[in-house]
């Protein structure tokens, strides 16, 4: 066996690289002659003029690259994309091309929250789009991160509202499902109001999901499906996480509001439309798989279809499950891995006593406990590594995509006595994990597609 943690990290990118934005567009968008082919459908040069380039998101510049490559000089392309700041193209590139789509710094670095700069952004899509003709062929570009980029508060509802919803329902507990039901209904682009907008002649979306189990509606918060969700749902969220109701009356009201009035979409004739998924957690597993098996592991995979959670409870399976692997082998294996994606949810301690972390470092700071308390000798330890990281190099409010626990991480621990449980309560795992190496950092990735869990186990050496 090799190093467990250079191991678990290559399993990991590969599964990150297999959904990385602009080579995922140029491999699935194909121009063969006068048509434009992206998976099983084709659209003629004849019958349009242009190509419109809109959308949002993390992946929002890479899939902004893809597709530009790989469109060429079949049409002339223009648009607008909102993305996070730093991941816009140098200025050799798109922008010094005369048919460029302009990259919208739409918020700050590790800011994943809606900002004024985002609705300045949103503002030029949605006149870009209502201004398209029937000629115009509109592509929107749609991956994670695009409901915070893409902010267009409803009547009634300011910015500042928008935030102190999004904040509060996320340090709850809620998840990803919960927070879109809101903030659909809280929205003039969100839950199909950018495809009521759009007086294209064809709408095509292309979709990175980071939503398991890909519902078109959630993703982003669906600014180009049709919402099948209703005020009531929003409210009967809020009753859920906001019993004493500490959310801006505002809040309440529009909601009530379009309740009353069954708020229909705008608008009868929709552009035709046609939504493409990309890629998802699904395929980053399963190409991780793939690279664990090229490195001699027995594998197995499982991505999650649905909300999994808390991420102390999934990290707690997962320890169990890393403690079954390693003590419940035949002497035919020799090496073992598990490999699984989803997105669990955290519930904040209390501000005053909060620290600094995200999802994955909880998760994996949970499964620590799990392992602390399965008294595993030395030996065991140097044959065991867990690790947990968001495919967008981003984990909570902090510049790691998340956290690897092995050997040494442990054994740092132990040395300098930190103690799991406290940090563990105050949501402080990015200090835990800075003091005793396991911090995971790779930077912006150019993809979103939920999280990847990778534990590796030798147990070639029999304890």
């Amino acid at each position: 066996m090799g190093n467990l943690r250079q191991d678990a990290v290559k399993i990991w990118n590969a599964g990150v690289d297999a959904v990385r934005a602009e080579a995922l567009v140029k491999r699935e968008v194909m121009v063969e002659e006068d048509r434009l082919i992206i998976g099983e459908h084709q659209w003629l040069r004849c019958d349009f003029d242009q190509v419109l380039v809109v959308g949002a998101g993390k992946a929002g510049a890479a899939m902004t690259h893809g597709l530009i490559s790989a469109i060429g000089d079949w049409l002339p392309v223009s648009g607008w994309v909102n993305v996070p700041e730093g991941t816009e193209q140098p200025e050799h590139s798109l922008q010094s091309d005369p048919c460029s789509v302009h990259l919208h710094p739409a918020r700050p670095t590790g800011i994943n929250e809606p900002t004024e700069q985002g609705v300045f952004g949103t503002e030029q899509i949605i006149a870009k789009v209502e201004s398209a003709g029937k000629r115009d062929l509109c592509i929107a570009l749609i991956s994670g991160g695009g409901s915070a980029l893409m902010p267009a508060p409803i009547a009634g509802i300011t910015l500042a509202d928008k935030l102190e919803v999004t904040r509060f329902l996320s340090a709850s507990g809620a998840d990803i499902e919960q927070l879109n039901t809101v903030r659909k209904h809280l929205s003039r682009v969100k839950g199909g109001g950018l495809l009521t907008a759009c007086r294209a002649g064809q709408l095509v979306t292309l979709v990175l999901s980071d939503v398991l189990g890909d519902p078109l509606d959630l993703i982003a918060s669906g600014p180009t499906v049709i919402d099948p969700s209703t005020p009531q749902q929003a409210l009967e969220v809020l009753s859920t996480h906001d019993p004493d109701r500490k959310l801006p009356d505002s809040v309440y009201r529009t909601l009530q509001l379009a309740k009353e009035q069954d708020n229909p979409k705008p608008g009868t004739e929709l552009c035709r439309h046609t939504a493409i998924v990309l890629g998802n957690n699904a395929l980053a597993v399963d190409e991780a798989g793939i690279v664990a098996e090229q490195q001699g592991y027995n594998h197995v995979m499982q991505s999650a279809r649905q909300s999994e959670g808390a991420a102390e409870d999934v990290g707690r399976n997962l320890a169990e499950m890393a403690i079954h692997m390693l003590r419940n082998q035949t002497e035919m294996h020799q090496n073992d891995c598990l490999i699984t994606g989803g997105e669990p949810t955290v519930v904040l301690a209390p501000e005053e006593i909060r620290g600094l972390g995200g999802r994955n470092q909880q998760l994996i700071l949970s499964a620590y406990q799990t392992l602390l308390a399965s008294d595993l000798s030395d030996r065991e330890w140097d044959r065991i590594c867990l690790l947990s990281g968001g495919t967008d190099g981003e984990d909570g409010p902090t510049d790691a995509a998340g956290a690897i626990l092995d050997s040494a991480v442990h054994q740092n621990a132990r040395s300098i006595m930190l103690d799991a449980g406290d940090y563990l309560a105050r949501n402080d795992a990015y200090h835990f994990f800075e003091k005793t190496g396991g911090l995971l950092k790779t930077g912006p990735t150019g993809t979103n597609v939920c999280d990847i869990r990778v534990v590796v186990v030798d147990v070639a050496t029999q304890v």
